[in-house]
């Protein structure tokens, strides 16, 4: 997935893209939910969550299908996983949730900044549509 998506990030379309830095953090946001779901300090029905997440970012067929539109349609998997991580900020301790984050940047800010433009990057109508689906575990 990384190699994908930084080969696409270097291309002229992804030089050109408004959103490529997002989603170049999509691997490390993805192994970050991995991770959790495999910490026994997080309790089950957190993991549950996460667990829809990651079938979410992997799974060919959602709403932004990766498949016709590139990597540009894993911009909904990238707002879902900063949605995602903010869950798991608010319900467990932050401090496990930051043991595993190996991304570059501080996870904090990143999600805050996805979060406050999640509505610009994937529209309103689709945002609602994502948090509606992991919130309903």
């Amino acid at each position: 997935m990384r190699s994908h998506i930084e080969r696409w990030a270097t291309s002229e379309d992804g030089k050109r893209h408004k959103w490529v830095e997002y989603i170049l953090l999509l691997p490390d946001m993805l192994h970050l939910l991995c991770s959790l779901t495999l910490d026994p300090e997080v309790p089950a029905k957190q993991k549950a969550k996460l667990a829809v997440a990651i079938a979410y970012i992997i799974s060919p067929a959602d709403l932004l299908p990766e498949a016709i539109l590139g990597p540009v349609g894993l911009i909904d998997d990238v707002a879902l996983a900063a949605f995602a991580i903010n869950q798991m900020l608010n319900e467990v301790d932050e401090e496990i949730v930051m043991r595993h984050w190996k991304g570059s940047g501080d996870l904090l800010s990143i999600v805050r900044n996805l979060l406050a433009t999640a509505d610009e990057i994937v529209g309103s109508g689709l945002w609602k549509k994502l948090k509606d689906l992991f919130s309903a575990k």
